[in-house]
């Protein structure tokens, strides 16, 4: 009975974990959508994010629109500054889709990947749509997951003729 007993905590650990880092992604794309109030914005997205967390763009793309950064505060400022009252965004909308979300076996850390779509509508009127991988490390602190290591991977980039206010 121990093992079993044993089997079956770490097999609730693993899914706890993944739920736990499937919300911290929702919350992350949450922060990250326009409109919404600004209010506290980078602290909010700081706290989803280790102190010594990197965030980084790979591939020529992402990697020369969004270079690296390193520390929770450098992070949380670079997320920011896309967001408002910086004036980037009229409208940016993620959706999260293809998850992987991986426990380790002590059930502290955690890696995910996910395809994600964003539409985008910048100040100027310009829409574009986006197509991006995203990898993701995680780890468990006290009992709080934190992201580790983003990593952004742009796949498709296109143009989108305007998007017309309050059309379905």
């Amino acid at each position: 009975m121990g093992q079993a007993l044993e089997q079956l905590q770490a097999r609730l650990a693993r899914l706890e974990g993944e739920a736990a880092v499937r919300r911290l992604m929702a919350r992350y794309m949450d922060l990250c959508d326009v409109p919404r109030d600004s209010l506290a914005l980078q602290a909010e997205l700081a706290e989803l994010f280790a102190e010594d967390a990197v965030w980084e763009g790979l591939g020529a793309r992402a990697g020369q629109s969004f270079g690296r950064h390193e520390g929770r505060a450098a992070v949380a400022a670079f997320v920011a500054g896309y967001l408002p009252p910086a004036e980037h965004f009229a409208l940016n909308l993620h959706f999260l889709g293809s998850e992987s979300i991986e426990v380790g076996e002590g059930g502290d850390t955690a890696r995910g990947q996910w395809l994600m779509q964003q539409l985008s509508t910048y100040v100027d009127g310009r829409s574009e749509l986006f197509g991006t991988r995203l990898n993701l490390d995680f780890r468990r602190v006290d009992e709080a997951w934190q992201i580790t290591h983003f990593r952004t991977r742009r796949l498709l980039a296109m143009p989108l003729g305007a998007l017309a206010e309050g059309e379905a």
